[in-house]
Order: structure tokens, then sequence, then C-alpha cells
């Protein structure tokens, strides 16, 4: 639990009275390497804080899965436009390694809101974090080739991509892990 009261006293003057209000309300919640953490189909219930591991969202399919994001330790993840609708959701979420996360409920979130002097600036941080890594994401597919987001990875995460199988990465940056073997050898 240290290391997201690190993350948010980087941002913000965190009280000790809001840091306990905060706090009480997080949930360790801890996955086996390769486990799943959203079922396709199931609700998000938790907007979480990674404080090890390496996550994967993707959209499951017979024969080959579609990864679009991963996350990290050190960020926040959660099917957020799930969470927020408390809708089912349409890809699921899993730790592809040993993974802890520091969880919050909806419901505590909302009390959180209500009742700290803090809350709705911890909560625009989060939200903002995770809107400005999917915009980039984004923004990377329109303007980018799959090499150039090979690259950028490279540059940005070298030594998180050593955790993430070599077909997810491929997936994730748009093309078949033959096509990223070829890139690889490339710009070897």
């Amino acid at each position: 639990m240290i290391e997201i009261q690190k993350y948010f006293e980087k941002l913000v003057d965190l009280s000790q009275n809001d840091w306990e209000i905060f706090s009480s309300k997080l949930i360790e919640r801890n996955f086996s390497k390769n486990s799943i953490i959203i079922k396709l189909g199931q609700k998000e219930n938790y907007l979480s804080f990674i404080e090890k591991g390496v996550i994967r969202f993707s959209i499951p399919h017979e024969f080959n899965d579609i990864t679009f994001d991963f996350g990290f330790t050190g960020d926040f993840i959660s099917a957020y436009q799930y969470f927020l609708s408390q809708q089912p959701c349409t890809y699921q979420i899993e730790a592809i390694s040993e993974t802890t996360l520091w969880s919050v409920s909806f419901a505590d979130l909302q009390e959180i809101y209500n009742t700290t002097t803090i809350g709705n600036t911890i909560g625009r941080l989060a939200s903002e974090g995770l809107f400005i890594k999917k915009s980039n994401r984004e923004i990377s597919f329109l303007t980018q080739s799959a090499e150039e987001r090979y690259l950028s990875l490279i540059e940005n995460d070298a030594h998180l991509l050593q955790s993430i199988p070599l077909k997810y990465l491929a997936s994730y940056i748009g093309i078949t892990p033959q096509a990223l073997s070829r890139i690889r050898k490339r710009i070897s």
C-alpha cells in the first residue's frame, strides 16, 4: 500500500485524515500468472493500482486474442468505461505475471469523493491518467507504423517488455508475431 501512497503524495498534498479514509477502502487483491482479473461479460467493480505485476487487456477470439493494452507496476487500471457505467465488460483483463492490486470499489470511491477534501482530485487524476494513456494509444495507431509503435515501446518501456510474450506484443501493435520477428531482426 506504500506505493499507492507515494504515487498520490507526488501529485497532491494528502492529509493524514484523507489518506486514512482512502486507505481504509483499499482492498489488496493478488493474482497468479495467467489468471483472469475481469472476465468477458463481468461487471468491473474496481479501480485498481498495480503495486507489482503486468496485466493485459484483450478481446478473446476463437483462434487468437486481440491485445489492446497493458498495465504495469505503478499504473492505475480498470475496464474504466464499464466501471463508470456498471455494465458488463466486452473484454477481459488478465494478469500475465504475479500481480498485486490495491483496489477501491465503485461504491467506496463515491464515498471517498463525498467524505474527503482530496477525494475528487484523486479520482480526477486517476481518470485523467487512464484517458491520456488511451488517447496516446489511439493517436499512435493513426500516425505511426507498426515499426514506429514497436520502437516507441522499446524507448519508453524496454525493461517491461521482457515480461510480455511476443504474441501479445505483436497483437498490441497490430501485427502478426511473424511480422514482429521481421521488425526485430531488421532493427537489431
